[in-house]
């Protein structure tokens, strides 16, 4: 089976193994519903919140729909850095993952392509996810143009091609595409 290649990658490999585990703690002021009832609003880094989770769940999820970032390189901010349109940055140069990258990958990630950077931070989280999966479990990933054909080698590499399910073409009318080519759909992998 063919596999995807990017500088960074020897050292993403296997760091889904060493995220240390976090407990999870209950907020009683922020919740809803009933206490005990299983449901959870988990805030903070996708990597250490998929941590935390694997123990609760690992082998019992039967659905995953994840919208990891398109890296498009938009970060908007105003005057003051506060955001100003999109909720989550989605430059991959953002220090939060910058600082990441340079501690678990070391001096070569200052030589990582926009799309290296990318793979070094997905590739860990869709490790995790497969970890929760059951066996007869599916994951669902959207994804526009920029990082489509990384996205599809990579979820092939990690989930194996015979449990390729398809590409569901979703209409979307946003507009992420500087170029004016008329690109209206993103992809919903399986």
């Amino acid at each position: 089976m063919p596999t995807l290649n990017w500088i960074g990658k020897e050292a993403v490999i296997n760091h889904h193994l060493d995220v240390p585990f976090h407990l999870l703690k209950d907020v009683p002021d922020l919740g809803c519903g009933d206490p005990g009832s299983g449901n959870l609003i988990v805030e903070g880094d996708n990597l250490l919140a998929l941590k935390a989770l694997l123990p609760y769940y690992k082998g019992k999820v039967k659905c995953i729909c994840i919208d990891p970032p398109y890296n498009t390189g938009v970060d908007e901010r105003d005057a003051e850095g506060k955001r100003s349109g999109w909720v989550y940055s989605d430059n991959i140069d953002n220090p939060v993952q910058k600082a990441w990258r340079n501690k678990v990958v070391g001096p070569e990630a200052e030589d990582l392509s926009r799309h290296d950077k990318w793979l070094c931070m997905i590739y860990p989280r869709l490790m995790l996810l497969k970890e929760m999966l059951r066996d007869d479990g599916i994951i669902f990933a959207n994804i526009d143009e920029n990082e489509y054909a990384n996205l599809r080698q990579l979820m092939d590499e990690v989930f194996g091609i015979p449990n390729r399910v398809g590409t569901i073409i979703w209409h979307n009318a946003t507009d992420n595409n500087p170029t004016n080519i008329a690109i209206e759909h993103e992809y919903v992998l399986s």
